[in-house]
């Protein structure tokens, strides 16, 4: 019996109409692109406007376009994960959410939160579905209205993050491509260094909690960035070794957009050329567990079967770690 790998076959998107730029942001809090641009490499985001609008219109609507490109109905999808950390409620699911409104009904879904690891998570968790021959199109959303729980008073976080969604499918196949291995870490550790305060079952929502802003992102930035660029460069650089990859080997690096320095970094660890990197953080922001895949959409036509492309991300918690990727198909 041939070893089953769980493919992606399509990628789709949903990206806000509205760009919040630098200079927008310079008549909010006390900034400038200059001084964004020099810290994290960020020039605008994207920002989702309208009453009523979570997490979950752009999710649906990423599934919507990635039925449509993959020619798949929605009654022939088995599974939808999703990731996220602005879930259009505490309960229901977010996932649940995105398939009633894309038309999918009566199959498996759940939510999963790895923060800025999400999609690498997720990744995994899809892959084990379809490695076990039980799922045969798994989605993959991961959608995030950053806006929501952002500050936008306080210029150290406000200015990094944004909204997206993406919708990525896999599916089994007999070939060498797909996703090849995945090394995953976490450490509680990094638990008070960045978070949202209040909202959960340790710290109820209150007028306290809304008074004291603690329903918004809380990052202590450098002991974050420190730890980002250790952990997310040695990572990589650990999937490479375990798979025998140079950085010849090493078609693309995949890593979530942060900051442009962290970037840097893992690059250099790994030994891979800057024209290797895929990075659109000066577009979007942190878009949380979407950047990786919204790479991935951004560089598809770039994409060659059998590219190897090695994804690497770090978020709160700590979470963190790395997938060896062989790319399934020629973009059309």
């Amino acid at each position: 019996m041939k070893k089953i790998n769980a493919v992606i076959t399509g990628i789709g998107v949903n990206l806000p109409d509205y760009v919040l730029t630098n200079e927008e942001l310079s008549t909010m809090v006390d900034t400038s692109d200059e001084w964004i641009m020099t810290r994290v490499g960020i020039k605008e985001r994207r920002i989702l406007k309208g009453e009523g609008k979570g997490a979950s219109e752009m999710g649906a609507e990423a599934v919507k376009q990635l039925l449509e490109k993959t020619g798949t109905k929605p009654e022939e999808v088995d599974l939808v994960i999703c990731t996220t950390v602005t879930p259009d409620h505490l309960f229901p699911g977010t996932s649940a959410i995105i398939c009633d409104k894309a038309g999918i009904h009566n199959i498996q879904s759940f939510d999963m939160n790895a923060a800025c690891s999400g999609f690498l998570y997720g990744l995994d968790t899809a892959t084990k579905y379809v490695q076990s021959g039980s799922h045969k199109k798994v989605i993959l959303v991961s959608a995030e209205k950053m806006s929501s729980i952002t500050d936008y008073t306080d210029r150290t976080t406000c200015v990094l993050f944004g909204d997206a969604a993406t919708a990525v499918m896999l599916e089994p196949t007999e070939e060498e491509v797909g996703v090849m291995d995945t090394i995953l870490k976490s450490n509680g550790i990094g638990r008070h260094h960045l978070l949202m305060k209040a909202g959960g079952s340790v710290n109820p929502p209150s007028h306290k909690t809304v008074d004291a802003n603690e329903h918004t992102v809380y990052q202590e930035g450098q002991t974050v960035f420190k730890h980002a660029v250790s952990n997310m460069a040695d990572v990589s650089v650990e999937i490479m070794k375990k798979n025998n990859l140079t950085s010849d080997d090493v078609a693309w690096l995949v890593p979530h957009q942060a900051n442009l320095r962290i970037i840097d970094a893992t690059a250099r660890r790994m030994g891979v050329k800057k024209e290797q990197v895929m990075i659109n953080i000066e577009k979007y922001g942190n878009t949380t567990s979407a950047t990786i895949p919204l790479c991935l959409w951004e560089w598809e036509k770039q994409l060659k079967k059998g590219d190897n492309l090695v994804l690497s991300a770090f978020g709160a918690g700590f979470t963190w770690g790395a997938i060896y990727l062989k790319w399934g198909y020629d973009s059309k």
